[in-house]
């Protein structure tokens, strides 16, 4: 016997209705296109920036690793030698077939404050040389970061933005987006919105064509005057053209009054910006990356050791706490960046494989798992075979379902070749 009308249903329904609707719209769930593992900056003016600039940077990582080992390179990072030994041949295929998932051609903080007419020159390039990158071995992501919308910047990073696009002939490559930095306020985001649509009618660019990602980097993103996370509220202004929030290491330390020496991706602070990040964009459909680290594996050999090992330790702390891509800001970085991305899918692999088993064939096992966590592993084997750790036919064969069938698990849509 039931003790409600008929009529209380339809009630509940009327009043929840808005809140129904701004749940789909605002939280849509993860996007199907598959996210790069890492973003590399270079500034406008590198040396190696150019149409082969993808190429160049995978010849200078292979380099740097030349001469090393599965065997050198498990007791450079300490992880487990058989892992690393899987994942060695697919690092060097990697440097080779897709060096770079990620490029930023910086005209901020790398790039520097130039003469108007020097930065005019290199912004049309930066658009001439995005324009050119193409073939098999071209990045998933491409774009540029231009100077911030801060009062002192405005123009000119608009104006560098401007010329970027101008010089792409009218057509933006695949993939790409524009970082904007030192955000401050829901007003700047809100500015960049107005000003993407300007720069699309004005360059006779696609509707809602030019998309950019959040660089947060300053205290004000995370707590707001009102003690509001500033940066939930900053992915909800972007209409839709957000794409991601990178987290900038030093600026944000910095402003914190952290200590140069103790600057780092692990610094509390950092974790406490990263974890603000995480929840803010939960289910928005808006990609999380990671920070860099600016120790280099560069000069004398106990340096370059050195500086792969913290790498190395930095990568797997990221993916371990949900931030899956990161920035690198020098090719010699690339090697570790994938080989601890490979090493912590291929580890992970047959733990998660069998508990999703497990869980789709209503197995007992001695981890009783949710929908919410057989989802996280469903989601934790695609970006396994996204990023080429594993294969489709090692998942299939692991947990009798097919990438197509992980997606829809993972709510995604089916990824390519699913």
């Amino acid at each position: 016997m039931s003790g409600l009308p008929d009529d209380v249903y339809g009630e509940l329904d009327r009043l929840l209705a808005g809140a129904d609707e701004a749940l789909t719209a605002g939280w849509p769930g993860d996007p199907a296109t598959r996210q790069p593992v890492q973003t590399l900056y270079l500034p406008a003016d590198h040396p190696l920036v150019g149409a082969d600039v993808v190429e160049r940077v995978g010849s200078s990582a292979l380099e740097s690793v030349e001469g090393e080992d599965p065997a050198s390179m498990a007791r450079i990072t300490g992880l487990d030698p058989d892992v690393v030994a899987a994942a060695w041949p697919r690092v060097l295929a990697k440097l080779t077939d897709q060096p770079v998932e990620d490029l930023r051609l910086d005209l901020e903080d790398g790039y520097g404050n130039r003469s108007d007419e020097d930065e005019d020159w290199d912004a049309t390039r930066v658009g001439e040389v995005l324009a050119e990158i193409g073939g098999d071995t071209a990045p998933l992501v491409r774009g540029t970061r231009a100077k911030s919308l801060e009062a002192p910047t405005r123009r000119r990073g608009v104006r560098s933005l401007d010329l970027v696009l101008g010089a792409l002939g009218g057509t933006l490559p695949a993939g790409f987006v524009v970082t904007l930095p030192k955000v401050t306020s829901v007003d700047q985001v809100d500015a960049m919105v107005h000003a993407a649509a300007s720069l699309e009618s004005g360059l006779g660019l696609g509707d809602r064509s030019l998309r950019f990602e959040i660089q947060v980097e300053t205290p004000q993103s995370i707590l707001g005057p009102d003690g509001t996370a500033l940066v939930a509220r900053m992915i909800h202004a972007a209409d839709g053209r957000c794409t991601a929030l990178h987290y900038g290491t030093y600026d944000y330390s910095a402003f914190c009054g952290i200590a140069a020496a103790y600057q780092s991706l692990d610094h509390p602070v950092a974790d406490h910006a990263k974890a603000v990040m995480q929840a803010a964009a939960a289910g928005t459909g808006v990609w999380l990356s990671d920070g860099s680290t600016n120790v280099i594996p560069v000069g004398e050999e106990t340096d370059v050791l050195a500086a792969w090992t913290n790498h190395m330790q930095l990568v797997r702390r990221s993916l371990e706490r949900g931030f899956y891509q990161g920035w690198d800001l020098h090719p010699a970085q690339l090697p570790t960046r994938f080989a601890a991305t490979f090493a912590f899918y291929r580890g992970g692999f047959p733990s998660a494989a069998a508990r999703l088993r497990n869980f789709l064939e209503q197995t007992r096992s001695a981890i009783l798992d949710e929908p919410a966590t057989a989802r996280a592993l469903a989601d934790f084997l695609l970006r396994g075979l996204d990023c080429g750790a594993i294969t489709s036919e090692q998942t299939l064969a692991a947990t009798g379902v097919s990438p197509g069938r992980l997606a829809e698990l993972a709510r995604r849509s089916t990824p390519e070749g699913g």
